[in-house]
């Protein structure tokens, strides 16, 4: 029977690693207790915040036994703002904890044959800092000052960190926010509050590419009025040459979900183009794209490799959005299937493919487990299937449907070691798991992706 410990509790605790959220783990009468903030190695005096039977939640008094591997983290509202995991940790042991979260969630899940699995070393980046192509800074005023102030809320709280310089972001995307929250306070615009739901300007989103320097801005507002705007725009536009494109979102419900269903054209053009591996894209404000380009070329490289394309393959893109993966392949593929279930993203696939004078591509709009079957009943029999999914890891439909007509490969992209390790248990009764790389697209903080080669058996 484990044993109840209660709030405020202090207790002496050895780490013996890190969780899936970065934090400390220790073991007290064989308790789990989550530590925010420790390292494995340390011997830490901890305060109990949260005491469940199952598992307690402590934040960090003292250190009494530092690890070697802890370093301070250079950025001054690290431990406030909360965006950020590891910055305490030094990077070489960053992306070691990548690969044994990989570990920890195959041993949860035991898909078949995991004890033999290769996992492969993670791969870094040479300069782990500002990666971010895209902010979304939150806006309010604060009381004592009148200033505007823009930066993100503290993980589970409405207290929102003002940010001048974030170590993660582009510094562009950085520099752009700040002149425009300044002009937001020149102009007296009306910000928005949440807890009188009053007030227009809610969020301020600045997007660059990173290969052509374009810049979007958004504004994004409670209202479609836009007091100032005139001035506000002429100023941002004389400043900022970089901004190529402003454009308004207009999000009137009282949620966190940052944009509403509205966006107007304000200014310039109204998208921005962003390229990767020779691929041109066009970014419209809603459009999905990697956070970190620099990253995602060693990842689509690495989806490319585990398809091995010397053979020239047909390939589905099975989440292909705006057909990044596909697109970044058809080169050397004989043929590119992409589905999506959002229009916009299909139109987006085609536009590109057009624009790559692509031949061999063809995107539709639809499920994968409607198209899958509808396809091989047309005589389309893709040699591999690439699937990207979001967070939650493949749809069931999806998964019955790659069961049912398994092609000869497989390459799964994932971005949560969760879902990915808990769809490898269906998926390795009919594959044989060749190899799994972690690649680290987001450097300071506890977040994995992975590459996983699957040949049928």
């Amino acid at each position: 029977m484990a044993v109840q410990l209660k709030l405020n509790q202090t207790l002496t605790l050895k780490i013996k690693r890190l969780g899936i959220n970065g934090e400390g783990i220790a073991y007290y009468k064989r308790l789990i207790i989550f530590v925010t903030g420790a390292l494995p190695n340390e011997t830490v005096v901890a305060r109990i915040t949260k005491a469940t039977p199952r598992f307690a939640e402590a934040s960090l008094v003292k250190i009494t036994k530092k690890s070697p591997d802890r370093i301070t983290p250079p950025c001054p509202v690290y431990e406030e703002c909360g965006g950020c995991q590891l910055q305490h940790l030094v990077y070489s042991k960053q992306l070691d904890f990548k690969k044994d979260l990989l570990r920890q969630a195959l041993e949860k899940y035991k898909p078949e044959g995991y004890q033999t699995f290769e996992l492969r070393d993670t791969i870094g980046m040479d300069e782990p800092w500002h990666y971010r192509n895209k902010a979304q800074f939150q806006l309010r005023k604060n009381k004592k000052t009148q200033q505007v102030e823009a930066g993100l809320y503290q993980a589970d709280s409405h207290h929102l960190v003002p940010i001048k310089d974030c170590l993660v972001q582009e510094p562009t995307t950085q520099k752009v926010i700040n002149l425009v929250t300044n002009l937001l306070s020149k102009y007296d615009m009306p910000i928005y509050d949440e807890r009188s739901n009053s007030g227009i300007m809610r969020t301020l989103m600045v997007r660059i590419g990173i290969e052509t320097g374009e810049v979007q801005l958004v504004l994004i507002t409670k209202t479609k009025k836009l007091p100032q705007g005139n001035a506000l725009i002429r100023e941002i536009t004389n400043r900022l040459p970089e901004v190529v494109s402003i454009m308004q979102n207009v999000q009137d419900k009282k949620t966190s979900v940052i944009m509403g269903d509205e966006t107007i054209h304000l200014w310039g053009k109204e998208v921005i183009n962003e390229k990767i591996n020779e691929v041109s894209f066009e970014l419209s404000p809603r459009a999905f794209f990697q956070l970190n380009p620099q990253q995602t070329k060693v990842l689509y490289q690495e989806a490319i490799d585990a398809l091995d394309l010397s053979t020239p393959k047909t390939i589905v893109d099975a989440y292909c959005g705006v057909g990044t993966i596909g697109l970044s392949l058809a080169k050397q593929a004989k043929e590119v299937r992409g589905m999506d279930i959002i229009p916009q993203a299909i139109d987006d696939a085609k536009k590109n493919a057009e624009a790559m004078n692509l031949t061999n591509t063809h995107y539709e709009v639809g499920t994968a487990e409607s198209l899958l079957p509808k396809w091989l009943k047309e005589g389309f029999t893709p040699d591999a299937i690439v699937v990207d999914p979001p967070r939650t890891g493949l749809d069931n439909q999806l998964l019955k449907a790659i069961q049912e007509a398994p092609s000869p490969q497989m390459v799964y992209i994932s971005c949560n070691v969760s879902t990915l390790a808990r769809d490898l248990v269906s998926l390795s009764k009919i594959y044989r798991v060749e190899y799994l790389q972690s690649v680290d697209m987001f450097p300071q903080t506890a977040r994995c992706e992975v590459v996983v080669k699957l040949v049928k058996k």
